[in-house]
């Protein structure tokens, strides 16, 4: 299941980019997947809804078997 969601996170990578910041793959288990928000996205005060809306909503709708995404 990483493997899906390094693909799916290169698709919403370029976003990010744009703004000044990334995103990094923590882990994945048990159907939680951990990332780091890096950069821009790091600091901003709009991180939580990048990753629940952007990040979270994009990896639920590729990859049904992903529960939850939290930034660590």
């Amino acid at each position: 299941m990483k493997e899906k969601v390094e693909a799916v996170l290169e698709k919403i990578r370029p976003m990010l980019q744009r703004d000044g910041g990334d995103v990094e793959l923590v882990e994945v288990e048990d159907g939680t997947v951990k990332v780091r928000l890096k950069g821009a996205c790091g600091g901003c005060p709009m991180a939580t809804l990048t990753l629940s809306r952007g990040i979270e909503a994009k990896l639920k709708e590729e990859i049904p078997e992903v529960k939850k995404v939290v930034s660590v």
